[in-house]
């Protein structure tokens, strides 16, 4: 098994910053993609960002220039440091991991959410 725990969520005021991390830990052989996602009630769960192996990272327009993913593979753990938070960016965020399991299988794990919440 695969246990993701995610933290760092929380209110900020507009043009404010957050760094949400989630750690990932269990029968791990690799860890090859992790990303962040975010939802809004009502909407589709929305891509903001992906790092792989090779630390590529991609993202969605509408935070690039703004958010930074990371991930450090020692702690198995990813990080999205959010400046210059809007309104906007206010959802549940979720990070997600993809990797393969000590027996050879792959995974794909989902963190529980955590409320980022920007307003004044």
């Amino acid at each position: 098994q695969v246990h993701l725990v995610e933290s760092g969520g929380g209110l900020v005021q507009p043009g404010g910053s957050l760094r949400l991390s989630c750690a990932a830990s269990g029968s791990i052989f690799s860890i090859n993609v992790m990303g962040w996602y975010r939802q809004v009630p009502g909407k589709e769960r929305e891509l903001v960002a992906t790092t792989t192996s090779t630390s590529s990272t991609n993202y969605v327009d509408s935070v690039k220039g703004r958010f930074t993913i990371s991930r450090d593979n020692a702690k198995n753990t990813v990080y999205l440091q959010m400046n210059s938070l809007k309104p906007e960016d206010t959802a549940v965020y979720y990070c997600t991991v993809d990797g393969t399991y000590l027996r050879g299988t792959a995974f794909h794990k989902w963190g529980q959410g955590i409320q980022v919440t920007v307003s004044s």
